[in-house]
């Protein structure tokens, strides 16, 4: 059973307040489509260090994150930004967001899937 998600500005709102509160940065470097555009989170450490995750439906239909470390990304920001700069000429609805955080959090409330778990 696939779950109902929110338009996709109010989670991205839901997302910038979450990191503000928490003493963070969230930028929107690229809007998507208000309602259903995915969204891409990149986090930057402030030290050279990056990751990304990236939505996906789990086996139970749930929507989740993954850290693009599983596709074989790398934690540097040249290497992130490769992988978001792709990833926005594949998908024009994309949403891409960008956390400062020193250290590292991401902020999303739905489970996220790490290289540590697999």
């Amino acid at each position: 059973m696939q779950e109902e998600r929110l338009p996709t500005w109010l989670w991205v709102d839901a997302l910038i307040r979450r990191a503000q509160v928490a003493g963070a940065s969230c930028f929107v470097l690229q809007k998507g489509d208000r309602s259903r555009g995915d969204v891409l989170v990149t986090v930057a450490n402030l030290h050279g260090g990056a990751r990304a995750y990236v939505p996906r439906t789990s086996m139970e239909g749930e929507r989740i994150f993954s850290d693009v470390r599983l596709q074989g990304v790398g934690e540097d920001e040249a290497s992130v930004n490769e992988y978001v700069r792709r990833a926005r000429e594949r998908d024009p609805d994309l949403w891409v967001l960008e956390i400062e955080d020193r250290d590292g959090r991401h902020f999303l409330t739905e489970p996220v899937e790490t290289p540590e778990e697999s």
